[in-house]
């Protein structure tokens, strides 16, 4: 029966949090609240508070579970890759993946990053987004270009991919997956051509 109520937590906090992100993505971090999450789960503010301590909790909880989704497609598409330039491309595939590549994503996104200055646990969480990006980027392309190029590539990937991420938050007419998988592309091989 323990592990069963275990299960059912489980589930719920996890349903709270798909909420949670729900919300945030219509409704910024400024606009989103308990009410408004418990409202979307179906829920009350009570239950919400019996799961989080609080709504920074909360929020902190939806952007872990935002970012596992993503880390777990671009560790899939790893898995499948044999070659350094596979694993690269695995990558960057895995960034934009259409599923996670909305405007509406992008928005929850933004809206996050905007409070990592005042919450050091966002913060964490960030370093952490970062130092995983950038570590699997070393591991395409250092074998390619070596440990100094590569490491100024990894810095280069990684903010073409958070800046493609920033535009597509930010334009109102949105920047489509194929325009942004275009640009990164035409960096990676004009840059890569360059080395050889």
């Amino acid at each position: 029966m323990a592990g069963r109520l275990t299960k059912l937590v489980d589930i719920r906090r996890k349903e709270l949090r798909q909420a949670a992100f729900e919300v945030l993505q219509r409704e910024g971090m400024a606009g989103a609240t308990l009410e408004k999450v418990a409202t979307h789960a179906g829920a009350s503010k009570g239950i919400v508070l019996h799961y989080f301590r609080n709504k920074q909790e909360l929020f902190e909880q939806a952007m872990r579970e935002a970012n596992a989704s993503l880390r777990d497609a671009v560790a899939e598409r790893l898995r499948r890759a044999t070659t350094p330039r596979e694993r690269l491309v695995a990558i960057i595939e895995g960034n934009f993946e259409e599923r996670f590549f909305q405007p509406s994503i992008a928005h929850a996104w933004l809206s996050l990053c905007a409070e990592v200055p005042r919450e050091p646990q966002l913060a964490r969480i960030q370093a952490v987004i970062h130092s995983r990006m950038h570590s699997n980027l070393l591991s395409a392309l250092v074998p390619m270009l070596g440990a100094q190029e590569g490491r100024c590539m990894a810095l280069q990937v990684s903010s073409l991919i958070d800046g493609l991420w920033l535009r597509l938050g930010l334009q109102s007419g949105g920047l489509s997956r194929t325009e942004a998988l275009e640009l990164i592309h035409d960096f990676i091989d004009r840059r890569l051509s360059r080395d050889r």
